[in-house]
């Protein structure tokens, strides 16, 4: 009896024994953690109007030139009582979520700054995707104080790598707040008799005025 009662408390033990090796040991308390996502230090700014407010994130990382140039016109609050004065849809469409808007000094030679050097998207890599803000021009390297906010994809508005004769737009910026306000201004009432070229059409009867437009402290 005595050798039959140890050798089940050493099958007891040795059953035991095998469960604890099987089981994981916990983890570490000191195990590395994933490090926190990255946190951009982009400048923003508030376009302040009537409609609402707009905040964008300017890419001074990846569009130094561009962006830098706005922002010499927003701290010298060369903006203030401008206007949005253009609001682009296809024909025929009812819908505020596709076009631009563009707002700016109209060329104003009393605030509008020399003209900046084209950068390009194939160089930037910003496309011109919903809620992206990008530079108006004539000829590349002509771009000053007017800009567009775009509704919807306008991949046609990128340059093209494969036609060195289509240098795209210089996009600089996303909104992250107030495409609600963007829709609103792109549905206001344009003049069919207004605008020039592509232009005509498209210009608001009534111009939304910017009343400001401000870094976002911090």
């Amino acid at each position: 009896m005595l050798t039959r009662r140890i050798l089940i408390a050493l099958s007891a033990a040795s059953l035991a024994a095998a469960a604890h090796a099987q089981t994981p040991p916990p983890a570490s308390a000191t195990a590395p953690e994933s490090p926190p996502p990255a946190v951009s230090t982009n400048p923003k700014v508030v376009i302040s109007t009537p409609e609402g407010d707009i905040t964008v994130e300017l890419f001074v990382d990846k569009a130094p030139i561009t962006a830098k140039n706005y922002l010499k016109y927003v701290d010298r609050k060369l903006y203030d009582g401008a206007t949005f004065y253009r609001a682009s849809k296809p024909p025929g469409q009812k819908t505020n979520d596709y076009g631009t808007i563009q707002g700016g000094l109209q060329n104003d030679p009393k605030k509008v700054l020399p003209p900046i050097a084209h950068e390009s998207n194939l160089k930037t890599g910003i496309l011109h995707t919903d809620g992206v803000i990008s530079m108006g021009r004539h000829a590349p390297g002509t771009a000053q104080a007017d800009w567009f906010i775009c509704v919807g994809e306008m991949s046609y508005l990128d340059a093209d790598p494969k036609d060195p004769k289509n240098p795209g737009f210089a996009a600089f910026g996303h909104v992250v707040s107030g495409m609600d306000v963007v829709q609103k201004i792109l549905g206001l009432p344009t003049d069919p008799n207004r605008g020039e070229g592509a232009m005509k059409g498209e210009m608001l009867v009534k111009p939304v005025k910017i009343v400001s437009i401000r870094r976002v402290a911090g």
